[in-house]
């Protein structure tokens, strides 16, 4: 379900509101005719969209693609009919109503109850609805008399359920709703539950949470109108279920037991002909040798090759970034020149461990996307550059049977990836107090030149982060400047997905996966922000990170922050709030241009980039 506090309003909006309010209504039906009908039969319910026009009922997506979007008015759980492929009114067990007015009525920071217009129209679908059972006269008069609307915006719900006996209504051809008017006044019941939260900001239902399970609750009645009571009780589920989580927690703690005994815990998954669960069993203990991990050490030396020629390199220092290692190195036959070496996972190791899926993308992935920079001709001062990338050669003979393929030892065919210049990361900077608000403005420039530069290639980086970017001094002229490294996240087709980062990651990132074409600009603002000594929150999930954007967004507190360093900074974090999550593209030059005139005028020397 989109979010209306994080997107502008528009078509493409409303029809992913819709599609989610379908998708969200037909899984509550399957999910609760399995449970408590029959899981063997087919379901038959079905869930369509009301089209105001010809007030026929059609499947969301058929809708949307038939330009009938505009027309859409309602969702409702029916029953199928064959002779009827677009449905009756008194076909309709439950209708759904999504407006996008309920979000504004708050009342101590929550929603209450709907606003009287959007109550009225609930009213008036529920007096239809009864209105076409009764003249259908259908055979279970026990559905006749009540109906449940659901009414609902994009994060919040409630159920309004009228019911009462129709024949009992007073009926003016002339003058249909005044007629309808007077039997809710004078003969109905309305009960309407306060209205609470059902999806979270990232669009996902809270199935947990008060409006989910009253929409569910109201769901499951009216399905009872249909099917009769169901085979299964809710406290026959409710048991079954507190049983079967005792078993796997009992079975959970065995395994527990077993890890201890012998290193390892092992488990096969099977299912119980007497559920449908797939549940854990215990299985005999199973001895596995733990893999030989590549590791080195001060003083190791590498010999790696790639399709030309062969270098050795010593290990000078072993560095981490906090999750991953890397080494300073220099080439045996040009010491005096150091270069970052980061060590990949061996191919037959790639596919167990989320680890060695990190070291994919530090070295093959990065090592692609340097590559392509390469093709495209990209050079600047600011961007790492490839030194070589290769395989190692372990010492002693290699057993591998074919010239592509490796051998048992954990060496053979690892694949390295050798980048220059090398510096010290602003996260190590700012350990050391070393970032101050100089660097800022340094580093605010420089890494906007390395971005302009790959976006001339198509390239984004997607991972902008305080270890992601080293500061170096140049040998010739002794001052300092930035480069930003860490590519192997980096955006290349529309199908890459960048890296997520609770702290750093753009607000359109953590919504959509994906970059928006100020996203990178939007997290160095975050990387200037927090580095500066801006307040680092405690961010456990998403949806605590998006909160925490819209909030320093709207007061300003980021803005606040960066001005205390520069004016300029502050007006470049104004510039970035307006264009987040908008497809304009960002207008690099202009802020190089300014960066560059700041520093100048306070006497720091600029490089122009290649």
């Amino acid at each position: 379900m989109p979010n209306a506090a994080y997107a502008s309003p528009s078509s493409t909006m409303e029809a992913t509101a819709f599609l989610a309010l379908e998708d969200f209504l037909h899984a509550s039906v399957k999910g609760l005719w399995e449970a408590f009908w029959n899981q063997d039969e087919p379901m038959p319910l079905s869930v369509a969209c009301l089209y105001d026009s010809n007030l026929k009922f059609y499947q969301a997506e058929r809708a949307i693609a038939n330009g009938k979007l505009g027309g859409l008015c309602a969702t409702a759980i029916m029953v199928n009919n064959p002779r009827h492929p677009h449905g009756k009114w008194h076909d309709i067990l439950e209708i759904a109503l999504l407006r996008p007015v309920i979000e504004s009525l708050t009342q101590e920071g929550e929603i209450t109850f709907p606003s009287l217009s959007v109550l009225g129209e609930a009213l008036f679908y529920g007096v239809r609805i009864l209105l076409s059972r009764s003249l259908r006269r259908s055979r279970t008069p026990s559905i006749l008399n009540s109906v449940f609307v659901i009414v609902t915006d994009c994060q919040y719900g409630g159920v309004v359920k009228i019911e009462g006996d129709m024949t009992q209504m007073d009926y003016d051809v002339n003058s249909a709703y005044q007629s309808a008017a007077e039997w809710i006044k004078n003969y109905a019941r309305v009960s309407i539950t306060p209205f609470d939260r059902i999806w979270n900001k990232l669009g996902n239902a809270n199935w947990g949470d008060i409006g989910a399970l009253q929409v569910l609750f109201a769901t499951f009645h009216s399905m009872v109108q249909y099917a009769g009571l169901p085979k299964n009780s809710i406290e026959d589920l409710a048991a079954d279920h507190g049983s079967r989580l005792q078993t796997r927690r009992n079975e959970r703690r065995l395994g527990e037991i077993e890890t201890g005994m012998n290193g390892n815990g092992l488990f096969k998954l099977q299912k119980r002909s007497v559920s449908p669960e797939i549940v854990e069993v215990q299985e005999e203990p199973v001895t596995i040798e733990p893999r030989k991990a590549v590791k080195l050490e001060v003083g190791s030396v590498l010999l790696v090759e790639d399709s030309n020629w062969q270098k050795s390199y010593q290990i000078n220092e072993v560095l981490s970034d906090g999750e991953m290692l890397y080494y300073i190195v220099s080439c045996i036959e040009d010491p005096g020149k150091s270069l970052f070496l980061y060590v990949g996972s061996h191919p037959s190791q790639l596919e167990p461990a989320w680890e060695d899926m990190k070291l994919w993308y530090q070295v093959q992935r990065q090592t692609k996307v340097f590559t392509v920079m390469k093709q495209n001709g990209l050079s600047s001062k600011y961007l790492p550059q490839l030194s070589m990338s290769g395989k190692i050669i372990h010492p002693g003979s290699c057993r591998k049977l074919s010239s592509g393929g490796n051998c048992d030892n954990p060496w053979c065919g690892t694949p390295v990836l050798i980048t220059s210049p090398v510096g010290k990361t602003v996260a190590d900077m700012v350990r050391s107090g070393q970032f101050g608000s100089d660097e800022a403005i340094r580093c605010c420039h420089d890494c906007l030149s390395a971005l302009s530069s790959a976006g001339t290639a198509g390239i984004r980086h997607g991972d902008i982060r305080p270890e992601n970017i080293i500061c170096v001094t140049s040998s010739l002229t002794h001052q300092f400047y930035f480069v930003l490294v860490g590519w192997g996240h980096a955006i290349l087709e529309e199908r890459d997905r960048p890296a997520l980062n609770l702290h750093f990651s753009s607000t359109y990132a953590l919504q959509e996966g994906k970059l928006c074409s100020a996203s990178d600009a939007e997290s160095l603002v975050y990387l200037l922000y927090f580095s500066s000594g801006g307040d680092l929150p405690e961010l456990d999930s998403v949806e605590g990170a998006l909160e925490w954007r819209d909030t320093v967004w709207s007061k300003r507190l980021i803005q606040q922050k960066l001005g205390d360093i520069s004016a300029v900074l502050k007006a470049f974090a104004d510039y970035v709030d307006s264009l987040c999550g908008t497809p304009y593209p960002m207008d690099y030059e202009i802020w190089l241009r300014r960066l560059k005139r700041h520093l100048q005028e306070n006497g720091k020397e600029i490089t122009t980039s290649s």
